[in-house]
């Protein structure tokens, strides 16, 4: 399988797809229009080992929301997700059996050297 979860309006999302050699190949989830569903989020969290590791603390709503004062479980991780789409790391990278979640630079090098490029 391969699958991209991005948010079209994504500067950043946009030049990793064209990194990656554009969209040619890959199942496209604008996460905005096309809500993440529990089953998605769920075998993400299996390919990563946590639910924190697919949370981005850079989210607008972070904040605001007065999460950066609390602990959160891995099951808040798991359901601030699915509530809100701007808090799943993106973009989320599905390749063969591989994931690849965010826009680090060796995360972005390794989804490359998955594809040959």
């Amino acid at each position: 399988m391969r699958k991209i979860y991005q948010l079209s309006t994504c500067n950043t999302c946009q030049r990793i797809i064209k990194e990656l050699g554009g969209a040619e190949g890959f199942e496209i989830q604008n996460i905005k229009t096309e809500k993440i569903t529990a089953k998605q989020i769920d075998e993400m969290k299996k390919m990563t080992g946590s639910y924190e590791s697919l949370f981005s603390r850079r989210s607008m709503k972070y904040r605001p929301m007065g999460l950066h004062e609390k602990e959160i479980s891995e099951n808040e991780y798991r359901e601030l997700i699915l509530k809100e789409y701007s808090f799943l790391k993106r973009p989320v990278i599905f390749i063969d059996n591989e994931i690849f979640v965010g826009n680090a630079k060796k995360v972005v090098a390794a989804a490359k050297e998955k594809l040959g490029l």
